[in-house]
């Protein structure tokens, strides 16, 4: 699920010749998804849902419906 996130931040560390301080949104909205996903995969762990992780299609039902 962290695909696109980590795809930006290295396009952005390549870019900006690995200098950190150019790519520090890109890290933020890495760092926050994830969290989420964390977050996801830890209540689907508490309330014994498997896989752990939801299926591409899940995440994306999951996305669609936070708006």
């Amino acid at each position: 699920p962290l695909l696109k996130e980590t795809d930006a931040t290295t396009k952005c560390m390549n870019d900006n010749n690995y200098n950190k301080d150019m790519c520090t949104d890109y890290f933020l909205k890495y760092k926050n998804c994830r969290k989420f996903w964390h977050g996801i995969m830890m209540q689907r762990k508490r309330n014994g849902v498997k896989p752990e992780m939801p299926a591409a299609e899940e995440r994306k039902k999951i996305l669609e419906s936070m708006g």
